[in-house]
């Protein structure tokens, strides 16, 4: 297997692993426009971004070995949100399903390819 190729299937999926949980977090940050004291707004964010939390737990300790498990949590997520989502905008819909669909498919080709990769 090339380099070039070894380094994208291990660095892309993780960069956009970063990415998607950082896009899916900006959202939470209306929590500080409905007023509301301390604490709310420290609930509102720990609500907002319990399944980005998630996601990036499952990143972080499955970064170097276990890429069958962010393979599963990401394509998860796209499901769930298939599931959850039906009839909103066409646009969000592939923002949120697509998406971590890539990243769910990319760690399943590091996984698959984990020997050539690292070998």
């Amino acid at each position: 297997m090339p380099k070039p190729l070894k380094a994208f299937l291990f660095w892309t999926p993780r960069i956009l692993g970063i990415l998607f949980i950082l896009f899916l977090m900006m959202f939470s940050l209306d929590v500080f426009e409905m007023g509301g004291g301390f604490g709310a707004i420290l609930l509102g964010l720990f609500m907002h971004n319990l399944r980005p939390l998630v996601l990036l737990i499952v990143l972080i300790v499955c970064w170097q070995r276990l890429e069958w498990l962010p393979a599963l949590a990401f394509a998860g997520f796209g499901i769930w949100y298939a599931l959850v989502a039906r009839g909103v905008n066409t646009s969000l819909f592939l923002m949120f399903v697509a998406i971590p669909g890539l990243i769910g498919l990319l760690y399943l080709a590091g996984w698959i390819w984990r020997k050539q990769i690292r070998g």
